[in-house]
């Protein structure tokens, strides 16, 4: 298995992309393409004496999309951008899947352009995994379809339900609807609407969610358009880091929190664990017809291992097959 890796794409990039991706090849006996830069791929590979014994191929390109670029516009000006010549040796045989940390809006336009969508698919969408206080939950979509209508979000609750039972070994998966409150006829028109199209569904639809709940486990798919999404996920990102920095300083004021500070380390780690994006990597864009693996555009090393391993586990369990099967059962509109 070969995976294609954006190495241009991200904050850190390439380093902390390269660091990560040999980190997984290496765990999982799994083949690199590097797409970016040569010289700056093989520098940062030098810093590595075993990568010499891994298989990986380096597809060279100077082109790379930034971050305050607009994406349609410089996926045209730039044709052998990193990221979409990543998702070309995709879709032409030469990797099983590909991941990137780079512009998401680009990333996935390029995906989509290249790998097409999956029958019965209209819009695709961004499955990010979050804690909750019982189990992992799905959350889509998170960014990569802002303006939906109803029948998209049971697209959205149908490919859910699938990737929870890849993800998590789900039997069947419960499915809640984002909205402002847990009543049937609560929420805007797109809601609504969606709410009365998901009770005859083929999910097990449970109802509404409101945001107090999206962390309480009660659910394991919840899906929402990708602007709510995305607004969810950056508030809960921004809510984490405060609340570990007004904790931490609140720990550091006295003699006496410090030394409890100290003989709760262990705790504290395993809290900053279940919290941490980087434990799950990246969110897979599902509804296309090949694995893209979406990164954050701060993805440490580890985050970028992680998101490796996503790619790997999703090739081996066939994701791609289940979702097309589950895409293909009688559409609601």
């Amino acid at each position: 298995m070969r995976i294609a890796i954006d190495a241009m794409g991200g904050d850190e990039a390439p380093g902390s992309i390269i660091d990560g991706a040999l980190v997984a090849a290496r765990h999982h006996q799994i083949a690199l393409l590097l797409v970016g830069d040569r010289a700056r791929i093989a520098r940062e590979l030098a810093r590595h004496p075993g990568a010499a014994s891994l298989d990986i191929q380096i597809l060279d390109t100077p082109d790379a999309i930034e971050m305050s670029e607009s994406a349609s516009a410089t996926l045209r000006r730039k044709p052998r951008a990193s990221i979409r010549l990543a998702a070309e040796a995709v879709r032409e045989g030469h990797a099983s899947a590909m991941f990137s940390a780079g512009h998401t809006g680009a990333t996935v336009m390029a995906a989509i352009g290249t790998f097409g969508r999956l029958a019965g698919v209209d819009r695709p969408a961004l499955a990010t995994i979050i804690p909750t206080k019982r189990q992992p939950a799905v959350l889509l979509d998170s960014g990569a379809s802002v303006e939906c209508r109803p029948h998209h979000l049971v697209q959205f609750a149908i490919m859910g339900a699938a990737y929870a039972r890849v993800a998590f070994d789900c039997e069947n998966p419960r499915v809640g609807l984002l909205s402002v409150g847990e009543e049937e006829g609560k929420g805007n028109e797109l809601t609504r609407e969606a709410h009365q199209l998901l009770k005859s569904a083929p999910v097990n639809f449970v109802g509404n969610v409101e945001g107090r709940h999206v962390y309480a486990g009660n659910t394991d798919v919840i899906v929402c358009d990708g602007f709510t999404g995305n607004i969810t996920l950056k508030i809960s990102e921004g809510l984490v880091e405060a609340i570990e920095a007004l904790l931490y300083a609140e720990l550091q004021s006295t003699f006496g929190t410090r030394v409890g500070y100290l003989l709760s380390g262990q705790a504290f780690r395993r809290f900053r664990k279940r919290v941490d994006y980087s434990e799950f990597g990246g969110a897979p864009l599902l509804g296309i017809d090949h694995i893209c693996i979406v990164g954050h555009g701060r993805s440490s090393p580890k985050a970028v291992g992680n998101a490796v391993t996503m790619a790997v586990r999703a090739v081996r369990e066939r994701l791609i097959e289940k979702l097309s099967f589950a895409a293909q059962k009688p559409a609601v509109r």
